[in-house]
């Protein structure tokens, strides 16, 4: 595919939709809530700042060589056509040497001025979405999600590290948050797309087993956060604040789920529900900032 002459502030933008700012920019979001528990309070700006970066940097490559990878399968979805790979704005070993760099100057950050620790865990993070989620398991099986699933939960467990340099019990119930998280957002999102998966022969869960046991699978999950959500507060790292809102916030997702089930036409309470899980992690991540105990 012929790649186009554009200006650079052109260039610029497609590098920067490569890496995907909307994730990065919630996964950043995490990893401040990780850097700030560890640290039971506001942490060393100068390592938050660094792990910021190393983190974000992560997430970048990440979704640079997710780009890369589904180049093929972007030209046949109208959402995605559009991106600088499909569209030839960018050449694609131009993406993989990017998505690479990124990768690499992450690590290096995370090892040279955080901690091994942090590093590896970003590393892995980057392994789980590009091999396992990407390149394996998205063309093959609806446990995707799922299984994919991990590199998303692990940012708040890199911020943890970052300060702690360990993994303790309330850092599992971080990436525990996330990873049940992940499913019933990405799955409502999945139900909206479903005839664009369809079309492009991507086996979502939607497309596999229909929406009925999608309803039925984001609502158990959604259940299953709610509980552990408020276990922060018994390990002692959140005060009364964050409990409350927690379960306000998990009871309402619990109901939107539930509901969602029981309605015939749901591609509107669908959409809310997307973006009620997106406003879910925001405001949860805030809670902890707030009511974090030193």
């Amino acid at each position: 595919m012929q790649v186009q002459a554009l200006p650079i502030r052109k260039v610029f933008s497609d590098y920067m939709n490569l890496t995907k700012p909307r994730i990065t920019f919630l996964v950043l979001v995490t990893t401040l809530a990780g850097l700030w528990l560890g640290a039971h309070g506001l942490p060393p700006w100068e390592v938050a700042f660094v792990a910021l970066v190393g983190t974000g940097l992560a997430s970048a490559s990440a979704a640079t060589l997710n780009n890369y990878i589904d180049r093929d399968l972007d030209v046949t979805m109208e959402r995605t056509r559009g991106r600088p790979l499909p569209s030839g704005r960018l050449r694609a070993s131009e993406a993989l040497i990017f998505g690479i760099a990124l990768g690499m100057a992450s690590f290096v950050i995370l090892g040279a001025f955080v901690n091994l620790l942090s590093a590896l865990l970003a590393l892995l993070a980057i392994f789980v979405y590009v091999a396992v989620y990407t390149a394996w398991l998205k063309r093959r099986t609806p446990l995707c999600t799922v299984i994919g699933g991990v590199s998303g939960a692990l940012p708040p467990v890199i911020g943890w590290a970052a300060v702690a340099n360990q993994i303790d019990p309330a850092a599992l119930v971080l990436f525990a948050i996330l990873f049940l998280w992940q499913p019933p957002h990405f799955w409502a999102l999945a139900l909206l797309r479903k005839d664009e998966y369809s079309e492009a022969g991507l086996p979502m869960l939607p497309v596999v087993h229909g929406p009925a046991m999608t309803h039925r699978q984001i609502s158990l999950y959604a259940a299953a956060l709610l509980p552990v959500s408020l276990m922060l507060y018994p390990l002692g790292v959140v005060g009364w604040g964050y409990l409350l809102a927690a379960a306000i916030l998990g009871l309402g997702f619990v109901a939107l789920s539930i509901l969602l089930r029981f309605t015939s036409n749901s591609t509107r309470l669908t959409r809310t529900l997307f973006l009620y899980s997106t406003l879910y992690l925001a405001v949860l991540s805030v809670m902890m900032l707030l009511d974090c105990r030193g």
